[in-house]
């Protein structure tokens, strides 16, 4: 199942959106390290969303489009955000659909009901991922897994932003059976910002170079230098 390819304004919008309110951070100068190890020279904060209204409003809207779209949303008994950053989207999403709303743990929270999931679900449940991002995949086979273990079925999962650059993303949801959705990608930052003023020609420079070659570039800079 291989990634969803959005509606062709989705991605520009998308990342104008994010641009225009402070969530993309260009700093080749001083990489950043991301959760899944890869140094990379720009950080994409999606939890900025929360605080503007009408941008997330929009952001929700092309979400569902494209889940709606990609037959997604046919069958789907609920949505799940993925702890912390999905849960938010996750709350969106069910309210502008109408289904029920998850979340889950990256792990057990260790007290009471020991419970990783959190809401009602049903055996045999057909329940779409929510995350804010994506980098190398590896965040959503564990909410995946125990989502799958807790009865549910899962076959898609949709992030705001996918970095599309690092390997191994896709072939690891691809074995697990999930398709992952995206609205915008690094290509549709690049496109944006480089002609919008939003950061020097040296930021821009920097983040081309990073694009050409994103494990070299990670393993140069104290990142990850492999799958």
């Amino acid at each position: 199942m291989p990634t969803s390819t959005p509606p062709a304004a989705f991605g520009p919008e998308t990342a104008r959106i994010l641009l225009d309110i402070g969530a993309v951070d260009f700093r080749p100068e001083e990489p950043y390290t991301l959760t899944s190890g890869w140094a990379s020279p720009v950080y994409i904060d999606c939890r900025k969303l929360i605080s503007y209204p009408a941008e997330r409003r929009r952001v929700i809207e092309m979400a569902v489009t494209l889940l709606r779209d990609a037959g997604d949303l046919a069958g789907a008994g609920a949505v799940a955000g993925g702890e912390t950053a999905g849960i938010p989207y996750a709350a969106w999403i069910a309210e502008a659909t109408g289904l029920p709303m998850l979340y889950v743990r990256k792990k057990p929270k260790g007290f009471g009901r020991d419970a990783q999931i959190e809401g009602d679900l049903e055996d045999g449940q057909r329940v779409i991922l929510i995350e804010d991002l994506a980098t190398d995949g590896s965040s959503k086979l564990v909410f995946i897994d125990a989502l799958r273990r807790a009865g549910a079925e899962v076959g898609a999962a949709l992030v705001i932003f996918y970095y599309g650059v690092f390997p191994g993303a896709l072939g690891e949801l691809e074995k697990a059976g999930v398709a992952l959705r995206h609205l915008a990608d690094w290509q549709d930052v690049l496109e944006v910002a480089g002609g919008g003023g939003y950061f020097t020609p040296e930021a821009i420079s920097g983040v081309r170079e990073f694009l050409a070659d994103p494990v070299g570039w990670s393993a140069s800079h104290g990142g990850r230098s492999g799958a």
